[in-house]
């Protein structure tokens, strides 16, 4: 069965998309590749036909164990012969599975990473026929990364092991130097490159100053994303507990998701997040990836990311299925603060933090932008884009100003500080004597004796606030020591001394939240109001056929297929056949019943 052959029978899809015809056809004829493809973007279908296509057995070497059996699931579900072995299974299963392999019943198998350390694994390989090896989440093998998994590192040793086979790493997220990293670290120096285009319309970017942030969050979920299943990610652990509990006791059903969990919990709230619908998880980065969850409306985040690729990566689990969706980011002084004084604490030589401080660097940059952070964004990775209209700069754009004389008054009053009194203190301290407050504290250090003290009343706090973090995000300033405190860094006596001039980003005004554009609205299936009660219908079918058999709801089919099927309302096999997203095993296995749920009368 040729790939085109294979795609419309199994996966029901008539044309493949961007760059995975030319992908599957360099695997199939045997060539090594490396493959950059955003989330959503079709990643798993450059390997999994290829394997169905080649004699042998497909092998997929994945760090997500705990997706590993809805992955499997998935494939089941659409008459592939799949299955995988890692350390949640007893010996009977793996048994089971290995007896699969050794005779032909299996299309796929996924291994872990440190299954291929085993050697009973490598044994298992050597008597079978492997087709392709598939080395998914490329980006753990980057060692500065931030998804770094140690077991990663062995997987070069495949093409020596195994020369005729041909290998294919997959990642959403790598700059040009993180992708020659995965291609020198997996012996894929050699391997044809695919990078297909980073851009994810349907997803709307938008970055609020921070203020009041768990109140901010639940603005954005209750007037925009009411019942949506999303992802918020905080820094830390506690904030995560205090973050769910916030939103559950404010009516939305939120779990807690981190390291500090045990596993039988990890693993229940990951579950009913796959299984259910209208559910939010807040958690550690530690959450989300391979979460296949198509219809993830939002992902927000409270805390600042350490870099543009873990942002990219996080965001990108929002709208898999094309559907507009939103990324919201809130961001303040204090995250700064934070991830700068995690830099120069962090474990590492000096090369390390500077790589950290440059990642940090272009996250800041993203934040700080007046242009359209969609280009800024893609810019990143190497790739040119036009003003999207679907982010928040488009829809309400901010200005520049000239705050270099804002800047001189803020850094000479950390120099007086520093030089003239011996003293360092944090930005509120600085910002009360700018403003002239007599503080009990401003009093206690005779701060309201500096020439400094009341020069900065032509602006309020928030302002000020803002002229720190975007002069921090800037290296003019550098914060230093536990508590904080703020220093001048080589770049201020420019500033000091006339010689530079400053630009800083004006704050919109808080209005209603930004519109998404036609563009983005686009990416959505057609389908016409007197349809909503049908696909309702459909969703209802389907969430029960999931629960029967205990698998996530999109396994049966995405709210895209399901959403065609209301709007087209086909009333033979041979039509629903027809529409995208619906093979010949799901086609055998649920028509009549989708037929007849169509069938159904309207509810009066």
């Amino acid at each position: 069965m040729s790939a085109v052959d294979t795609l419309r029978r199994v996966f029901g899809y008539d044309s493949f998309r961007g760059e995975q015809e030319s992908i599957i056809d360099h695997l199939v004829a045997g060539g090594d590749a490396l493959v950059l493809m955003p989330t959503g973007g079709g990643k798993s279908l450059c390997y999994q036909i290829p394997a169905l296509v080649r004699e042998g057995v497909g092998v997929v070497i994945s760090p997500l164990i705990a997706l590993m059996q809805d992955q499997v699931d998935a494939l089941k579900a659409l008459g592939v012969r799949a299955g995988f072995l890692n350390s949640t299974q007893d010996f009977a299963q793996r048994r089971e599975v290995e007896s699969a392999f050794l005779r032909g019943e299996l299309d796929l198998l996924y291994l872990a990473p440190e299954r291929l350390r085993v050697e009973s694994t490598i044994s298992l390989l050597d008597k079978g026929r492997v087709s392709l090896f598939a080395i998914d989440e490329a980006h753990c093998v980057s060692q500065w990364g931030h998804d770094f998994r140690p077991d990663y590192l062995g997987l070069s040793e495949l093409h020596e092991r195994w020369p005729d086979v041909p290998r294919v790493a997959l990642t959403a997220t790598a700059t040009q130097a993180t992708r020659e990293e995965i291609a020198t670290r997996l012996d894929l120096t050699g391997a044809k490159h695919f990078v297909a285009s980073f851009d994810r319309p349907n997803i709307q970017y938008r970055i609020v100053p921070k203020d009041r942030p768990q109140q901010q969050l639940l603005k954005l979920l209750k007037t925009e994303h009411a019942g949506d299943a999303g992802i918020v990610y905080c820094l830390s652990r506690a904030s995560v507990e205090k973050t769910a509990d916030f939103l559950t006791a404010n009516g939305i059903e939120a779990l807690p998701y981190h390291a500090g969990l045990d596993n039988r919990t990890r693993a229940a709230h990951q579950s009913r997040f796959l299984r259910e619908d209208g559910l939010v998880v807040v958690a550690t980065i530690a959450f989300g990836m391979g979460i296949d969850k198509p219809d993830v409306r939002f992902v927000a985040h409270l805390d600042l990311p350490k870099s543009v690729e873990g942002y990219y990566q996080e965001t990108g689990r929002a709208g898999r299925d094309g559907l507009p969706s939103t990324a919201w980011l809130a961001y303040g002084l204090q995250d700064v603060v934070q991830q700068r004084k995690m830099i120069d604490t962090s474990e590492g030589d000096l090369a390390h933090r500077r790589r950290l401080s440059t990642h940090l660097d272009a996250m800041l940059a993203l934040c700080e932008t007046v242009e359209c952070r969609r280009v800024q964004l893609l810019a990143y990775f190497g790739q040119e884009g036009q003003p999207c209209g679907n982010c928040d700069t488009c829809l309400n754009p901010p200005t520049a100003w000239d705050g270099t004389v804002a800047a001189q008054k803020l850094l000479s009053a950390v120099y007086r500080l520093d030089n003239e009194r011996g003293q360092r203190f944090g930005a509120g301290q600085v910002i009360d004597i700018l403003l002239g407050r007599k503080t009990p504290k401003v009093e206690q250090f005779r701060h309201d004796q500096l020439s400094v003290f009341g020069v900065g009343t032509d602006l309020s706090e928030s302002e000020w606030r803002g002229v720190v973090r975007q002069l921090l995000a800037q290296r003019l300033l550098a914060v230093e020591g536990d508590y904080g405190t703020l220093a001048l860094t080589e770049d201020s006596g420019e500033v000091l001394g006339r010689r530079r001039t400053v630009r800083l980003r004006t704050e919109p005004e808080r209005t209603a939240a930004p519109r998404s554009s036609a563009r983005a609205k686009a990416a959505a299936v057609d389908m016409p109001a007197e349809a909503a009660p049908v696909f309702e219908r459909l969703r209802a079918w389907r969430a029960a056929a999931a629960k029967e058999q205990g698998v996530p709801a999109y396994v049966i089919f995405h709210d895209a297929t399901l959403r065609q099927i209301a709007a087209r309302s086909p009333a033979t096999l041979a039509d629903l056949g027809g529409i995208s997203g619906v093979g010949e095993n799901k086609l055998a296995r649920y028509g009549q019943q989708i037929l007849d749920t169509l069938a159904e009368p309207a509810a009066s």
